[in-house]
């Protein structure tokens, strides 16, 4: 079994090591990393997620927030060795429709200091060390990739694909997310019955923050589908 794990919007897939440290050896772990410097949209990140996908063994994909969508739609494809689907603080679409009225004003939107997104993205649960990584990683990354993801953000909505999805579902959500409200989580759950949510007092960052809780969530899934759910 292969665990496919698809970076938020940063996408470079640092801001796993921690959950990867702990989610053990018990099964292999793939991150998939998209080009930090090419402004791409959904489909084609789709297509390089779509490519790192395992083709000989069974597989879980997690989508973490950005790449919510992404995940649906690998797993809306039917592949007969996908075995299940996480999603972690995701959404289908938009996940804050008042901010589609400013879609025009991305292409003008300055860098966001590192500080100011972290006290986003980790609320109360923000360290020195989580600061670093995410400024470590944001780094690596153009201000115009960043531009397209928010725009691609705004403009996505798969839940007609999530709805054909067969596999279990597990959503994780964060009671302290600022970026996606609870009802993204609920709108998926109502779309595909299969879904579990499993609610962690936790920032948006939910993997970053809770590791150790995040990755026993996951172990215990992956051992369910082995199982047979």
């Amino acid at each position: 079994m292969t665990l496919v794990l698809l970076p938020g919007m940063d996408g470079t897939g640092q801001l796993f090591a921690s959950f990867i440290a702990a989610l053990g050896t018990e099964y292999n772990v793939k991150v998939v990393v998209y080009p930090p410097v090419e402004p791409l949209g959904y489909r084609e990140l789709e297509q390089i997620a779509r490519a790192a996908l395992p083709i000989d063994e069974p597989y879980i994909i997690l989508g973490e927030s950005f790449s919510g969508p992404i995940a649906v739609s690998l797993a809306a494809s039917g592949s007969p060795n996908l075995k299940g689907l996480i999603l972690c603080c995701s959404f289908l679409s938009n996940p804050r429709p008042i901010f589609s009225a400013f879609h025009s004003l991305i292409t003008i939107l300055p860098r966001v200091p590192v500080s100011l997104l972290a006290r986003v993205l980790f609320g109360r649960f923000i360290t020195r060390e989580l600061q670093v990584a995410l400024t470590q990683a944001l780094s690596l990354v153009s201000l115009s990739v960043i531009r397209a993801r928010l725009q691609a953000v705004l403009a996505i909505n798969v839940s007609s694909q999530l709805s054909v999805v067969k596999v279990p579902v597990l959503y994780l959500r964060a009671s302290r997310d600022q970026v996606v409200p609870a009802s993204a989580s609920v709108l998926i759950a109502k779309l595909n019955p299969r879904t579990r949510i499993v609610e962690l007092v936790a920032p948006h960052c939910l993997l970053q923050a809770l590791p150790i809780k995040a990755a026993q969530e996951v172990n215990t899934f992956v051992r369910e589908i082995r199982n047979g759910f």
